[in-house]
């Protein structure tokens, strides 16, 4: 049977059309919450027809670094995107993590279209699509920046990027080019604007995954392959008043230092910062002072690594972050300093991720999946970014209803 190779991964050719579609922010609970209000009976059905799994994402567990593992099959110290924004040592300047030329290896998208493949991508926001695309011989757009032809296409108008319907244009772009251009490997990636508001089983969460709940069953009637992952969870991140809870590391290095010898980098940075307000539960820090273990002791710290632990143990570049890697506890959040966040956006209380508490996320597929357990080894864990290749090399026939 034909296969492609990449990244140090084979996989088979598709029998069928592959979807796989990356849920931004979609911490595990939102699904069964969705299935128990009785809003999404296509995701209620893949436990009878399926499979239901779940896996750990990349940390930090962010957009960028995930996205890219999914794609190329392979964790950051491969591909490189270890972050939305990081310190470029070569430059000194801090940068978005956007531009392919950060990249390290190829996307497993590239390598099917190369083969032969007909290719489609579609991501809400832009940040993505120069990444998700690079080197693609194919169909990509995102829904912010669709053009007349992509809104003539899908029959919506293009949604503004903080809103729901960003991700239902991606739904409904996917729909429309299976139905027109039938393609053999389609992959839709949302964003997290509801999970950054509601948390599981809230009417306005309910309704997210009702919508799309509709569109993956009509992928499904069009007789696609669904494989669904997330590439981060959420958690709520603030006090009992609904105030952010948030460690301003820059501030705390700042007063015991003094100003300008530590640098913090927040890898959550960018250009959409209204409902997060650039805090997430991941630093980096640039500093030459021994300072670990006073990090390690302010409260609401879950750890503190070196570079050289963090590259090993969270499969990162060492070069492209700090010194130190500091982690905070589920429901707190870390920032520079206090007056460089503007949190004007925030009219819910703060929800956000990027930590280990948000490592946990669904792995879903519309077919039975074979010989999963021990494929990558008896201690392996399952990861986000294995989902092709247990979508493409683990299928069985699909169930009837």
């Amino acid at each position: 049977m034909k296969s492609v190779s990449t990244n140090g991964r084979s996989y088979r050719w598709m029998d069928r059309p592959l979807v796989v579609v990356c849920v931004d922010g979609s911490e595990p609970a939102y699904i069964p919450e969705a299935v128990r209000a009785g809003v999404a009976p296509f995701l209620a059905h893949l436990q009878h027809t399926g499979t239901v799994l779940d896996a750990d994402c990349v940390i930090p567990s962010f957009t960028n670094p995930n996205n890219l593992s999914i794609v190329t099959g392979a964790p950051p110290e491969v591909h490189g995107i270890c972050g939305n924004y990081f310190y470029d040592r070569e430059t000194g300047s801090e940068v978005m993590m956007n531009d392919p030329k950060y990249l390290r290896c190829g996307t497993l998208l590239a390598a099917f279209a190369d083969a032969g493949a007909k290719v489609a991508v579609v991501t809400a926001k832009d940040k993505l699509r120069t990444l998700l695309g690079h080197k693609l011989k194919g169909t990509c757009f995102s829904a912010e920046k669709a053009d007349a032809a992509t809104v003539a296409l899908v029959g919506m108008p293009v949604p503004s990027v903080y809103s729901a319907e960003l991700s239902e244009f991606v739904f409904a772009a996917g729909v429309k080019l299976m139905e027109r251009d039938r393609p053999d490997l389609m992959y839709l990636s949302t964003t997290d604007y509801v999970q950054h508001k509601a948390a599981p089983g809230t009417p306005a969460a309910n309704a997210f995954y009702a919508m799309m709940d509709q569109y993956l069953a009509k992928l499904d009637a069009l007789g696609c392959s669904i494989a669904l992952t997330a590439d981060h969870g959420m958690n709520a991140k603030h006090r009992a008043d609904g105030s952010p809870d948030v460690i301003y590391l820059q501030d705390v290095l700042d007063g015991w230092l003094g100003a300008g010898k530590a640098r913090v980098i927040l890898p959550i940075t960018d250009p959409y910062v209204v409902h997060h307000g650039a805090l997430g539960s991941f630093a980096t820090v640039y500093v030459d002072a021994d300072v670990r273990k006073k990090i390690a002791d302010l409260p609401g710290v879950e750890v503190v690594l070196t570079r050289e632990e963090a590259a090993q143990r969270f499969e990162l570049p060492p070069e492209r972050i700090g010194d130190l890697v500091v982690v905070s506890t589920r429901h707190v959040v870390i920032g520079t300093s206090k007056a460089r966040h503007d949190l004007s956006g925030l009219k819910e209380p703060l929800r956000s991720h990027g930590g280990l508490s948000e490592q946990k996320v669904p792995l879903l597929f519309n077919r039975r999946l074979r010989g999963v357990e021990g494929r990558f080894g008896a201690h392996r864990r399952l990861r986000n970014f294995d989902i092709f290749d247990l979508a493409l090399n683990c299928v069985e026939e699909k169930v009837a209803a």
